[in-house]
């Protein structure tokens, strides 16, 4: 675990952003903290057609491969390499906090979210096709300069063979089919370079700027939570998303709760939490400092993949330099 630091606090400006949706230019970055960003240009109008109700519907995990794998579509990767190294830890404010306990101590083994607060708003469903499939994710806001982004797996952006996500909408606060803010479709995703290259299981992460929706920032409209980095390890977490397979069936908030701690196979930097959400989690918002009675924390991870030998926890990537540098491009985009 690493000793707690100062935060530096970011507090983010406004500004509005504007786009389109579709395949358009990608633009890898050379060095370490590499971002590799694919702007989109097709028309909302156009992908927001796409998803009709039967096809959000059919819309699928994958078959199991052998794990680690990323809990959906194609893009597992093998976990490979190292994270980013602590720092002095840099929080950007959305909402707020909650408490601690030992390590595994207040685990759940994945659980519909029933409590109200801004949780409920602030994760959502992705759908996206890839490679000619349709599939889901899951992702949640966080706060920005752009007002327009949200946090989600590297996987559900840009699969391990190189192909871009199309079709991408984020359906915030999505219940049973229901839409209750809308869609947003995204215009502008951004990967690190070390997931781009080969598909390094640690910054298995993804930060995508939406576009407006009827002329409102998606931020404006159903709030954000706050996003952090270079924070200390071993933290109470709770993880969101929408698992699809097993017992799951995609169509409500789910949730898990417990201290983190690292990887038992000593293959990856990441973090590990008991959990046993499935394929359509990956991309759900990990909350630290969480108050469960307002919903409120800040994003230090995403769910990522599970060990074939180890069903039980789910594996987070750790938000280093490399996801700040990340976010301070994409925000301003």
């Amino acid at each position: 675990m690493f000793t707690r630091s100062p935060l530096a606090l970011v507090v983010p400006a406004v500004s509005a952003a504007l786009g389109m949706v579709g395949s358009a230019t990608s633009h890898p970055a050379p060095g370490v903290t590499a971002v590799t960003d694919h702007v989109i240009a097709t028309a909302s109008s156009a992908t927001l057609r796409y998803w009709t109700v039967e096809r959000m519907r059919r819309a699928v995990v994958p078959p199991h491969r052998p794990r680690p794998y990323a809990m959906t579509e194609r893009a597992e990767g093998t976990a490979s390499g190292a994270g980013d190294a602590p720092g002095t830890p840099v929080t950007v404010p959305g909402s707020v906090p909650e408490r601690q306990s030992s390590r595994r101590a207040v685990e759940t083994p994945g659980a519909p979210w029933t409590s109200r607060g801004a949780v409920r708003a602030t994760t959502g469903k992705v759908f996206f096709t890839i490679n000619g499939g349709d599939y889901v994710c899951s992702a949640g806001t966080v706060a920005s300069a752009n007002r327009d982004l949200v946090v989600t797996a590297g996987h559900c952006a840009r699969d391990a063979a190189g192909h871009w996500a199309e079709n991408w909408i984020y359906v915030p606060g999505y219940d049973e089919g229901h839409r209750p803010y809308g869609a947003f479709t995204a215009r502008h995703l951004f990967v690190p370079g070390p997931w781009t290259a080969h598909a390094d299981q640690n910054y298995d992460v993804a930060l995508v700027a939406l576009a407006t929706s009827a002329g409102r920032h998606v931020t404006d409209v159903v709030g954000a939570q706050g996003i952090a980095f270079d924070q200390p390890r071993g933290a109470l977490v709770y993880g969101f998303g929408y698992p699809a397979g097993g017992r799951y069936d995609g169509e409500r908030l789910t949730y898990c709760s417990g201290r983190t701690y690292p990887d038992s196979h000593k293959i990856t930097k990441d973090e590990g939490l008991r959990c046993d959400m499935t394929e359509g989690s990956s991309g759900g918002p990990w909350l630290t400092r969480f108050d469960a009675g307002t919903g409120t924390g800040v994003v230090t991870s995403v769910s990522s993949f599970k060990y074939a030998d180890d069903p039980a926890t789910m594996y987070g990537p750790y938000f280093g330099n490399t996801v700040r540098r990340m976010y301070d491009r994409a925000q301003r985009t």
